[in-house]
């Protein structure tokens, strides 16, 4: 898989960021999400899991220039 860094929340490399893959699919970096109140909430299949990202890297105000 070939992953393309489109938006990302800092200068450094461990910051939650937003890839585009080579399949049509985008891959979300971020903070695992641990609250058991908020698993419950979302009931997650196996093999799934979440993670929670600053609100401004998914509106776009981090893109990564070309």
């Amino acid at each position: 898989m070939k992953l393309t860094k489109i938006s990302d929340g800092c200068e450094n490399k461990s910051c939650p960021a937003v890839y585009e893959t080579d399949r049509g699919t985008f891959v979300v970096q971020g903070y695992v999400i641990s609250d058991p109140q908020a698993l419950k909430q979302l009931g997650l299949p196996v093999g799934e899991s979440a993670v929670e990202v600053p609100a401004d890297l998914l509106k776009g105000n981090h893109v990564v220039a070309e």
